[in-house]
């Protein structure tokens, strides 16, 4: 019943006929690709695409959205459909469009929200002002939603951030998917930064997994039904990252050299993005990140052409000299003073005179009142 007052909100949110929409609950993500090659086993389903997919973590599955070429008819489709690739049946999820009465739909909105993680008494008091006991089933989807909104963050909330890209752990990478610390960083960044609540961000990792990434991530949930999104990036981090340690990789770091032809900005972020990882990985302590950086950027730095040591003083003589130039001289300043005082021409017409730094230049405009 959950199940079938979901489809039927998320049809609203579609904008998707009812009569054209199916549901299907997957144990596992599967390619889209899969999924309607499997829907479209069903014959009287016609041609079926996927519209959308989400997962639900009171349900431990996917739940996929899909529409179809042809009207549903609920005694053509099976209950559930094998998958191609030989997988656990799934079950299908459809709208009877019958009418939904008050008592069936407190029943299944309890249901709802308890999924949610809400107690019966937050469902109670939620449930008795939004609905009345004589509401349409349009006016009871609409309380659905609002309550719904009301009941978590919603992907508009999380701060502004998109959905993760797909990753799979699979090698060489998959054309559409992301590479391992691309896709770390980018979960990393949603993780610490945006607001969401913690099953929110841990939906949007499961989302944006398949494969054997998937599957490393369901060994750790099924050891820790509480564990964190930040245990499920660590958990990713030991199955798919560097098996290098903090130390190894600060040796490494403390190896970089800028390359030929290379922009010295170009070398300090690939210096950079080495950095994070020997901080990450307790190489070095945090406080000392700034310290570290300077010394390897100098360390590293290679010039074509080093100046000798009177070249190099020169320079930096130089340097100083233009700093204390730039800080003893005089700020542009503006004066505005009658013509009269200063010129033969008539009063009432302003000179404005400006001081250039550095120059002992005074430039006249004439501007009239």
């Amino acid at each position: 019943a959950a199940l079938d007052m979901i489809l039927r909100v998320w049809c609203k949110g579609e904008a998707l006929r009812e009569d054209h929409a199916v549901m299907v609950v997957i144990p596992e993500d599967l390619e889209i690709t899969q999924i309607e090659e499997t829907m479209q086993t069903i014959k009287c389903l016609g041609r079926v695409r996927v519209r959308g997919r989400m997962f639900r973590d009171n349900l431990k599955c996917f739940l996929v959205l899909c529409e179809s070429k042809e009207k549903i008819d609920p005694n053509l489709v099976p209950p559930e459909v094998l998958p191609m690739s030989g997988a656990e049946p799934c079950k299908i999820v459809i709208t009877t469009g019958e009418g939904t009465s008050s008592e069936d739909f407190a029943k299944k909105m309890h249901n709802l929200l308890q999924g949610e993680g809400r107690t019966a008494e937050d469902s109670q008091a939620m449930f008795s002002s939004a609905v009345s006991e004589n509401s349409s089933p349009d006016a009871n989807i609409h309380a659905v939603r609002d309550l719904l909104e009301k009941t978590g963050k919603t992907s508009s909330e999380m701060g502004g951030y998109r959905r993760l890209r797909m990753f799979s752990g699979t090698i060489p990478t998959p054309a559409g998917e992301e590479q391992f610390e691309h896709w770390m960083e980018q979960a990393w960044l949603m993780v610490e930064e945006s607001e969401g609540t913690a099953k929110e961000k841990k939906r949007r990792i499961m989302e944006s997994l398949r494969g054997p990434a998937i599957e490393i991530v369901k060994v750790v949930r099924d050891s820790d039904t509480d564990v964190t999104p930040e245990k499920h990036l660590d958990a990713l981090e030991q199955a798919f990252g560097s098996a290098e340690s903090g130390d190894d990789l600060y040796f490494s770091f403390r190896l970089l050299q800028q390359q030929a032809g290379e922009k010295f900005s170009d070398f300090l972020r690939r210096l950079e993005h080495a950095l994070t990882k020997v901080v990450q990985r307790g190489g070095i302590p945090a406080d000392l990140r700034d310290k570290v950086r300077i010394e390897q950027l100098l360390r590293g730095a290679v010039g074509t052409k080093p100046p000798n040591f009177l070249e190099l003083l020169s320079e930096i003589r130089a340097e100083e000299e233009y700093e204390v130039e730039m800080t003893e001289s005089p700020d542009e300043t503006t004066l505005m003073v009658d013509a009269s005082a200063v010129t033969s021409l008539p009063a009432g017409v302003l000179v404005q005179t400006i001081m250039v730094p550095s120059q002992a230049i005074e430039k006249s405009q004439l501007i009239a009142k």
